[in-house]
């Protein structure tokens, strides 16, 4: 996997995001020390977080890097399938020597960040890669929960936002390293910068605020020079890896826990006379 072989990492992807046979073994082999960029790409929905990405592709592809993406995808909560929509936009790429794009389904995780993307980064990691690019499904609790994740994290908003940034989760605001207000040929734009960096720059001087328009592939290496510098200092590495390990030691917790097991249950115990949700939790093992 460490010599380039695109097949060889999509099948230890596949090993490990199913829990098959060797994916212990697997991860406990991984090369830590790898210095491989992990930059997490968040903002709400419509922002263009999608087609950013792929104007990033072609910069880093003209550079002549490679860069392995992430792109998550959320789980409906009825059916707990995934459109995997994210791909679609990245077409272009698909058959790139030196672009590896691989989407995760939530798999009914409550911020957006599928229970299986530190795995998968850190597989990631120990491929040849000069940037690995995590996209979020932007749904409020992802923007923070990505800020745990990578090692710079960039947060996208569009000219429309307007007064909605005043209104925008503190935590949300405190976790970007670098602001981007993209789609900025439209009206409208240049205020909304100017008004952004005012916001972000009373708290912090030295974050930098850019526009871009993703689909002419204006600004993005800009974005790229921004992205190299800001990326988090070795005082940030032990609060990562805790934050990693907490997620990693909780996922492991859950793992007697099948959601659509429990949509099962709940189906038929809960039209029980004296059903309660509370005493079921607490008896709850995980067991059918």
């Amino acid at each position: 996997m460490a010599q380039g072989d695109m097949k060889a990492l999509a099948r230890c992807i596949t090993i490990v995001e199913n829990e098959l046979e060797g994916h212990e073994e697997l991860l406990a082999s991984l090369d830590f020390k790898k210095n491989v960029p992990v930059i997490g790409i968040t903002g709400p929905p419509g922002a263009g977080k999608s087609t950013l990405i792929n104007s990033l592709l072609k910069s880093i592809s003209a550079k002549k890097q490679r860069a392995g993406i992430i792109a998550i995808d959320p789980t409906s909560p009825f059916n707990f399938g995934s459109l995997l929509g994210d791909r679609l936009r990245m077409s272009e790429h698909f058959n790139s020597d030196n672009i590896f794009i691989r989407s995760l389904a939530t798999r009914g995780s409550l911020g957006g960040i599928s229970a299986k993307t530190i795995e998968v980064c850190d597989v990631m990691r120990n491929f040849n890669f000069d940037y690995i690019l995590i996209e979020t499904v932007g749904v409020g609790q992802s923007e923070v929960e990505i800020a745990g994740l990578a090692d710079t994290t960039v947060l996208v908003l569009v000219p429309e936002a307007g007064d909605e940034v005043q209104t925008l989760k503190s935590g949300i605001m405190e976790i970007a390293d670098v602001f981007v207000v993209n789609k900025a040929d439209r009206d409208g734009a240049d205020s909304f910068v100017k008004h952004l960096i005012s916001l972000v720059q009373s708290k912090h001087a030295n974050i930098p605020v850019l526009k871009t328009s993703a689909s002419s592939d204006t600004g993005t290496d800009k974005l790229l020079e921004a992205i190299a510098g800001a990326r988090k200092g070795k005082e940030k590495h032990a609060l990562l890896l805790a934050e990693k390990a907490w997620r990693l030691i909780q996922q492991q917790r859950m793992k007697g826990v099948d959601k659509r097991q429990l949509q099962e249950n709940l189906a038929q115990l809960s039209q029980n006379e004296g059903f309660n949700l509370y005493l079921f939790c607490k008896q709850y093992h995980g067991k059918p």
